[in-house]
């Protein structure tokens, strides 16, 4: 039985990853600080499927607490750290940015201290789609520039690869990067577009639809994200010869580094998207169109040959495949 820690394991994606390390025995610490960022009630309901775990230990801790995080790190030593707590959002970065600063930027440098001292055997962390900013090339690629961030949320990933590049380079701490692409699916955040327009259009209001619904994004179910997740886990970053003989791109180089994208490979126009969801539901939407938020980008693309490569695995769930089983499990949820 494999001890392994997840950071914002009452999140979305933090509740899936574990509940699945749980389902297949293995031993989990949960750490999460329940902020009311969005539905604390949400969280706790997820929690509540983890604890029926025996495995599971659940810890309430803020990451910016740099003397809580030291104690926990103490306390027990972790074949794997799966960092996925974040102050998450890129909107909120605009009127919020010292959220950012604490959890992205404060947190992630007491992981990493305590990873060091630790010496974790890997370091998993979320990065974002978000960090390839305005380039302009598709799909984005883990080879690709990522220098020119339009929010802060995107600059606070983007500072957490150099982060952790600089970890691996001095301490020799194997640490790999995701960059998620749009994730959705059952048990999902109540602030994007998903749940949010599944919820309005059963309540008869109206949805806000940004740049006139012709924004595109590469929607990655979660299913595909934790199975990803796993098998990359397992996949430990070394140095070879050809990193020491100085062959780098911006995801290698000779530490025990790497970034990969984590994505559907298949971008969806948001009016599709919208009419995936009136199809699933059964009900029209009334949309209301608006131009382009600060912030936002057009489109995102993923290159997944990287992951491809390692793992053997690369996301393929249909975005009508995906938004089906949102609503089934939405209107569940709400039922009960």
């Amino acid at each position: 039985m494999n001890r392994i820690l997840v950071t914002g394991a009452a999140g979305f994606i933090g509740f899936h990853y574990a509940l699945r390390l749980l389902r297949e025995g293995q031993a989990v610490t949960g750490l999460d600080n329940l902020n009311d960022y969005y539905s604390v009630q949400l969280k706790q309901d997820r929690l509540k499927l983890l604890l029926e775990f025996p495995q599971f230990r659940f810890e309430k801790l803020d990451l910016a607490n740099t003397s809580s995080m030291t104690r926990l790190f103490d306390s027990e030593s972790y074949d794997r750290v799966i960092h996925l707590a974040a102050q998450a959002g890129v909107r909120y970065s605009i009127t919020n940015p010292r959220a950012y600063v604490d959890s992205n930027l404060v947190g992630f440098i007491n992981v990493l201290e305590g990873c060091r001292h630790q010496k974790t055997p890997h370091l998993v962390y979320a990065s974002s789609s978000s960090v390839y900013g305005s380039n302009k090339k598709q799909p984005f690629a883990t080879t690709d520039s990522v220098d020119h961030p339009i929010s802060l949320y995107a600059a606070t990933k983007k500072a957490n690869e150099l982060m952790a590049h600089t970890y691996s380079h001095l301490y020799e701490l194997p640490t790999t990067g995701l960059r998620f692409f749009t994730v959705y699916g059952p048990w999902g955040r109540p602030d994007m577009a998903l749940f949010k327009f599944t919820d309005a259009i059963l309540k008869g209001r109206a949805i806000d639809v940004y740049n006139y619904g012709q924004l595109k994004r590469d929607f990655t179910y979660i299913d595909d994200i934790v199975e990803s997740m796993k098998r990359i886990s397992e996949v430990i970053p070394t140095i070879s010869a050809k990193d020491k003989l100085g062959d780098w791109t911006p995801n290698v180089s000779d530490a025990p580094y790497r970034v990969y994208n984590i994505g559907n490979h298949a971008p969806v126009e948001l009016n599709y998207f919208i009419e995936c969801i009136e199809k699933a539901l059964g009900k029209k939407a009334e949309r209301n169109l608006l131009p382009m938020q600060p912030g936002d980008v057009e489109a995102t693309y993923a290159d997944v040959a990287d992951l491809e490569a390692a793992t053997g695995f690369k996301p393929q769930t249909s975005i009508e495949e995906g938004i089906r089983r949102f609503t089934e499990w939405y209107r569940e949820y709400h039922r009960s």
